[in-house]
């Protein structure tokens, strides 16, 4: 049984990004005016989303397939992390032509690896087995680490060391996770469409004796292997990496891990934990309910103390990686049913949309100042006032303030975890969005409560503006935000269809 072109249909996305980053190299040694080759990126996006789009269509009709002899799965819930990754990279590139072009001569090098990475990323969201969870996580992170370094100054690439080191340390913590889970159900399988086929949940030993799952091997695996997907999560304790990367990266690279990369880890945690683990649900339930509340917690409460507007963000994503914890937890108390991921799913729509527009607007603002500390947006209200609007609005979702997409997301969250008897869950992360209502307004109050730091004449703050792609970007990014947040019910919908993929 050799390759088919069945496989090479069913993992079409994916080559459409590794052609195309391809191209994009290519075209770069031929072309003078850097700018088309990244309207090439751009534009060449279109065929992942329509081959991603027709895979849908294949799959909703006659179900999930397996490629590459089981392993990789096709189904609604990887065809959905698909399709937001793609478009998170649509809008990225767009937002930040401009920032790209201080990596001259090397635009497309960048370009090509951030399509390199999120091809990893869809192929993690996709995997079937351990083996193509690691080659795809691993095919994801390497690019990542050039991205973070590409600054080229003392930041970049401090931070690209970090993420460097501390990849590798969670990667060799994920791998022996995986070889104890082998070892204690003797197969690597997450999924298989066959019943004759053996998977981890078919091979897990019974619970007896009152052991956690069952077994001490698998125990062991599931602990490392947490702690080896939490890197990714930016989950507590291993979220040490993420201020200081989201500072010292480029802020387009900051905003990629903080979307696109989350969006590809929570499936693969979905994926194992809920398929492959399943029959375990009892036991890691709760885990993931104390993970959460402490991740949030600490997220919200460290970012108080935070000056630059980077880091704080990143703070921001450790926050908001434990409120999305809390409908991982209520996967397991749902009883088969799919809220819990559905929730999931629908906040890191929701999310993507939220946190895209807060990280364009910085990267628009700090093109132009070349500071990225918060007391530098002082006046922001005044020096470009859609800018700060659209940065507010941001910030006001990602609160949790009606009627955003930040609210909804919540509401369907904590909703979930009350179904799943876990209320204590919900109540904790309804205080957490207070508090992190002091930071978030923290901004809004110093753009348009502070005097701007400098004046082009008596009286006149210096205006800030941005080119017409990333007033786009912006543009898709709010309305998503806004429109989410008043009409939720189609993307809901489309959560409800990825989750039933996993939850039958």
């Amino acid at each position: 049984m050799g390759l088919t072109l069945r496989d090479l249909m069913l993992v079409s996305p994916e080559l459409a990004l590794v052609v195309l980053a391809l191209a994009i190299v290519l075209l770069d040694l031929v072309l003078e005016r850097k700018r088309f080759v990244l309207a090439v990126g751009v534009a060449g996006l279109g065929v992942p989303l329509a081959a991603a789009l027709g895979l849908w269509a294949v799959v909703a009709d006659g179900g999930a397939e397996m490629a590459f002899h089981g392993a990789l799965i096709v189904d609604t819930f990887a065809l959905y992390f698909k399709l937001l990754i793609v478009g998170i990279l649509g809008l990225l590139l767009l937002a930040s032509a401009d920032h790209i072009e201080r990596f001259r001569p090397h635009q497309a090098e960048f370009v090509a690896l951030v399509l390199l990475s999120a091809a990893g990323l869809m192929l993690l969201a996709g995997a079937a087995d351990l083996i193509a969870v690691f080659v795809s996580l691993e095919l994801a992170s390497l690019p990542v680490v050039a991205l973070v370094a590409f600054g080229k100054n003392d930041r970049s690439i401090e931070a690209g060391i970090k993420y460097l080191v501390l990849s590798g340390v969670s990667a060799a913590v994920l791998l022996y996770g995986f070889a104890f889970l082998y070892g204690a159900t003797g197969t690597v399988r997450l999924v298989a469409l066959d019943p004759a086929l053996p998977t981890i949940a078919t091979m897990l030993p019974a619970v007896a004796d009152g052991r956690p799952f069952g077994s001490t091997a698998v125990l062991v695996g599931v602990v490392l292997a947490t702690a080896g997907f939490g890197f990714k999560l930016s989950m507590v304790p291993f979220q040490m990496w993420t201020p200081d990367v989201y500072e010292g990266a480029p802020t387009p690279v900051a905003a990629f891990l903080a979307t696109a990369s989350k969006a590809a880890a929570f499936a693969i945690v979905l994926r194992l934990f809920y398929t492959a683990l399943g029959g375990a649900s009892a036991e890691w339930s709760i885990m993931f309910a104390v993970l959460a509340a402490v991740t949030m917690s600490v997220g919200n409460v460290v970012a108080i103390a935070q000056s630059n507007v980077k880091r704080l963000l990143g703070y921001s994503a450790i926050a908001q990686a434990g409120y999305m914890l809390i409908g991982v937890a209520a996967v397991a108390g749902g009883g088969g049913d799919p809220l819990g991921v559905q929730s999931v799913l629908f906040y890191l729509g929701g999310y993507a949309a939220m946190n895209l527009a807060a990280f364009f607007a910085v990267i628009a603002i700090t093109n132009v100042t070349g500071d990225d500390r918060i007391e530098a947006l002082a006046g922001m209200g005044r020096r470009s006032p859609l800018l700060a609007l659209i940065l507010a609005f941001a910030l006001i979702s990602l609160i949790g303030i009606p009627p955003t997409v930040g609210f909804m997301g919540k509401l369907f969250l904590f909703n979930a975890a009350v179904s799943a008897d876990l209320a204590w869950l919900a109540v904790f992360g309804v205080v957490n969005s207070v508090v992190s209502a002091y930071y978030y307004m923290g901004i809004v109050r110093t753009m348009y409560m502070r005097e701007p730091p400098e004046l082009d004449g008596p009286g006149e703050p210096g205006r800030i503006g941005a080119p017409v792609a990333a007033w786009l970007a912006m543009g898709v990014a709010t309305a998503g935000v806004a429109v989410l947040g008043v009409w939720p019910a189609w993307l809901l919908d489309v959560a409800g269809s990825a989750a039933g993929a996993l939850v039958p």
